[in-house]
């Protein structure tokens, strides 16, 4: 009986195992994360030079997919470096108080062919929120491109305090837009 209930665990650990993804490089050359939203009703896409993301994923086997990603605040490029300044201050990122920003799964689904549905932490600025959104996945040869867009409040999470909570000069809502390119990590020898 004890063998079988040995055999029994064995299993179920093997199983566990095999269900995980497996981990893949990104290629930050080819990958991009930025922010889109409207200042005086003009539409503005500025991106974060800064981000480090970690993805474990199997096409064969994507409910045990697993992803984060971290953004430096103070990377956000408008292309001025006055306004790339004045963005870091309290008012807005608030980057020497809150220097990274963060994404963490907590479940990939899929939804289609080349599709998945993720749902994570955001946490910007010290507030967190769970946010869901759909992701587009495809093979481009040995490599992955995941892409996806992830709409939020910015004053939900005290983006723009006091006069900069006047969303006639820059809206409330941002875009945040991303495209990862990652390979299968290459296993230490």
């Amino acid at each position: 009986m004890k063998l079988i209930k040995a055999l029994m665990l064995a299993g179920l650990v093997a199983g566990s195992v095999a269900v995980q993804a497996a981990p893949l490089k990104t290629e930050l050359a080819a990958s991009g994360v930025s922010a889109v939203f409207k200042q005086m009703n003009v539409p503005v896409e500025a991106p974060f030079r800064t981000f480090a993301a970690q993805i474990d994923y199997d096409a064969a086997k994507p409910a045990a997919a697993r992803a984060s990603v971290e953004i430096t605040t103070a990377s956000f490029d408008i292309g001025d470096a006055m306004y790339n300044k004045e963005v870091a201050k309290k008012e807005w990122f608030n980057s020497a108080q809150f220097p990274k920003a963060s994404f963490v799964s907590t479940s990939i689904a899929p939804a289609g062919a080349g599709k998945l549905t993720v749902t994570g932490q955001l946490t910007l600025k010290g507030k967190s929120a769970n946010v869901t959104f759909p992701l587009t996945v495809k093979a481009a040869g040995a490599k992955t491109v995941f892409e996806g867009q992830l709409p939020i409040k910015r004053l939900a999470f005290n983006i723009g305090e006091g006069e900069w909570k006047d969303t006639s000069m820059v809206a409330d809502e941002v875009v945040i837009k991303f495209r990862v390119t990652a390979s299968p990590a290459v296993a230490a020898k």
